[in-house]
This record gives C-alpha cells, structure tokens and sequence, in this order.
C-alpha cells in the first residue's frame, strides 16, 4: 500500500508540474527562436577610406569609397541626393498612418517617406554590398524590390530599432520560382527572408553617412532617422523598394 500510495503522489506532482515544465520549455524554445532571427550578423566594416567625391550636374553628392568587410574588399560608388535631410514639419500623434508610404531607392541610397502623395522625410540609406541587384535567393546579401508591407515592429533590436517586411511576400515567391525554372538559381537554394529596415550599433552612424553597405539585404538608416520613422510608419505600412 505504501509503494502504491508513493506512486500515486509522484504521478499527482507530475500532473501539477507538466504546465510548468511545457511553459517554461516553451519561453526556452521562443527566445532561441528571437535570437536567430536576428538580421544581418556579417562583420562590421573597417578601414573605410574615400577614394574620390564630387558634384554632379544635379547638386548630388557622387562618392566612391573602398573598406574590408571579413577578408572581403569592397569599392563601391554611391550617389547621395542633394534632398536628403529634408525635414517638412508633421506631428506623427496626430498623422493618419494609412496615408503613409515609404519609397526606398537603392540606386539614389535614400529612404523616403510620403504622406498624403507629399514627400516629408528623406533619409540616407545603405544596403547589401550589391545594392543594384534584386535579391535571388537565401544568401546573397541583396534587398528585394518591389512592394511590401511592414509585418512587425521591434523596438529592441540590436540595431536600435526593426521593422520586419512581409518578404517573402507572393510576387517575391512567383520570381523566385521563375528562377529557380530557368536555371538562375540552384534547385537546392531557399527563397530567404528576415529582411527589414532597422538602425545600426551605437557609434556606427559614420558607416550610413560614408555608404558603406554592410548589411545581408536589409535597408540601415542613422539610428536618429530610424527613431523618427519608426514613429510615421505601423504594421501595414507600405514599402516600395525600388533600383
């Protein structure tokens, strides 16, 4: 009677504890999921040096620099819009998020913001080392074009602040099996995804003003600009992104 009574007590403590254990087991499995989601883990940039500038005809800023990224050794020329930095006076309590649309352009390295079809902000931007590609697949490091939605907001990201975009979305899905039946891409690759606007370490500014382009195909902003946007923007914003 004893050993049978001991069994049924340790089989009631383990029916008690079971929604403990499967919580806790759980918030484990979360947080190693958070963790690897986290965007862009190539190493950062160094040496960066600027091998040439000047204006263009236009009043834009057309510079070539040259840094490490790894053991990798990137020269890249960027031009950098004579509007970028401008600031129209909006208060973002009272702004009515569904008129608001961002348009990225990978070729001019800016993020803009339009509200009611009026551009307000205009913000320097960087990307993958091959910013003039769409992406292809999984590794590559390029940023997708075309139109997205903000899926999530994270405001603790380890670069400041994170705003998911819905890649990959159906239009990205339909190119990418397009590729992938030409023969573009391997019959092994994987479509991606984690791509997303977000800010940069503390201190790293200097890399967005220079146009370093270290990230794995997200678009990086100074954390001063990605703090004001992500106060514009909601998920369900729409993204343009665009060569």
């Amino acid at each position: 009677m004893t050993t049978l009574f001991r069994s049924y007590i340790d089989r009631r403590h383990f029916i008690l504890l079971f929604p403990v254990l499967f919580f806790f087991s759980n918030l484990g499995a979360q947080v190693k999921t958070e963790k690897s989601k986290d965007p862009d883990n190539m190493p950062r940039p160094r040496d960066v040096k600027v091998l040439e500038e000047h204006e263009d005809k236009n009043g834009n800023l057309v510079r070539t620099i040259q840094y490490f990224q790894g053991r990798e050794k990137i020269t890249e020329t960027e031009t950098i819009r004579a509007d970028i930095g401008l600031h129209r006076p909006i208060n973002p309590d009272t702004l009515n998020k569904d008129s608001v649309v961002v348009i990225v352009n990978k070729s001019r390295y800016n993020l803009e913001v339009y509200y009611k079809r009026k551009k307000i902000r205009s913000y320097k931007a960087v990307f993958g080392p091959k910013p003039m590609e769409n992406k292809k697949m999984a590794g590559d490091r390029c940023t997708p074009e075309g139109w997205f939605l903000i899926k999530t907001k994270n405001p603790n990201s380890k670069y400041n602040k994170f705003m998911l975009l819905n890649y990959p979305n159906d239009s990205s899905i339909a190119h990418f099996n397009e590729l992938k039946a030409n023969g573009t891409v391997p019959r092994s690759a994987q479509i991606g995804g984690d791509v997303g606007i977000h800010g940069i370490w503390k201190g790293g500014d200097d890399m967005i003003e220079k146009g370093v382009c270290w990230t794995d195909g997200c678009v990086a902003l100074k954390n001063k600009d990605v703090d004001e946007l992500y106060t514009f923007i909601s998920v369900g914003t729409k993204v343009f992104i665009r060569k």
